[in-house]
């Protein structure tokens, strides 16, 4: 069995991963945050999931320090055989619908302060590429969902919100549009991406953009009402490329595949 290292052990990606390699009967190094081992012993397949999301603007240093500092630390210092760095398809959102694909040059502006997150992100991803070529990897992840309690993110708090309301009214846009993957379809991928040594960049996404009017029809058509705060025409964003992704791994599941099941299980369940 292999050793993996998955730092930010205790977020939303990493400790499904870790809970995913050790039921598999994988040997897991989830270190806590300034353990000293990190740097004294080998790491095996390393994992970097540390990071801030939702929080970045108001916690800029810890933003860079989380996706840059400690990084370079490891990048520096520590002994691993591979080395998978999570960023995000956020990068492309300055490209509208031009972007989505590895290979495009991203358009950042350090004078806006919604760039921060994006030029932290990016430093970190060049840091890897340039520094540990040969053993690094970057998983740019689109927005991540998952119906567990807690769970992070737009399309998440509203899968844990069908549990227990069938009328769901949202201070959004049908218009909203988002590429949206599974965080197991995450973990799967992401333990591809480094039990094949991958190198360069990988879009970890489904590569389909879905609104919240489409996502919207899925929960009427199995019993639940939504409503939006605002009728806006359907956003044009860059459509992610997942040829790399498909090459290595799979196709993740389609969302509202992926609804549809959860919600004939509420359903089923009586839990709704």
């Amino acid at each position: 069995m292999s050793l993996y290292t998955i730092l930010g052990a205790s977020g939303f990606v990493g400790s499904r991963l870790v809970a995913s390699l050790r039921a598999d009967g994988h040997e897991v190094y989830a270190p806590a945050r300034g353990e000293p081992d990190v740097f004294a012993r080998d790491l095996g397949q390393v994992i970097y999931c540390i990071g801030l999301t939702a929080d970045f603007a108001v916690r800029p240093f810890d933003t860079v320090e989380a996706h840059v500092g400690l990084l370079a630390g490891v990048l520096r210092e520590a002994r691993f055989s591979h080395l998978t760095y999570l960023s995000s398809t956020r990068l492309y959102d300055s490209l509208g619908a031009k972007g989505g694909q590895e290979q495009s040059s991203l358009e950042l502006n350090p004078a806006n302060p919604r760039h921060l997150y994006d030029l932290s992100k990016a430093l970190g991803e060049n840091l890897c590429l340039t520094v540990a070529g040969n053993r690094t990897a970057v998983a740019r992840l689109a927005c991540v969902y998952d119906s567990s309690a807690g769970a992070p993110g737009y399309l998440s708090e509203w899968l844990q919100r069908s549990a227990t309301e069938r009328i769901i009214h949202l201070d959004s846009s049908t218009g909203y549009v988002r590429d949206y993957i599974h965080l197991d379809d995450v973990v799967a991928g992401l333990r591809a991406m480094s039990d094949c040594a991958t190198s360069g960049i990988v879009n970890l996404a489904s590569g389909e953009n879905v609104s919240n009017g489409e996502l919207a029809e899925v929960f009427n058509r199995c019993g639940w009402s939504i409503s939006f705060s605002r009728e806006l025409p359907r956003q044009s964003v860059s459509q992610c490329d997942i040829s790399r992704l498909t090459a290595l791994w799979q196709a993740p599941r389609p969302v509202r595949d992926v609804v549809n099941t959860y919600l004939n299980t509420l359903r089923w369940n009586g839990t709704d």
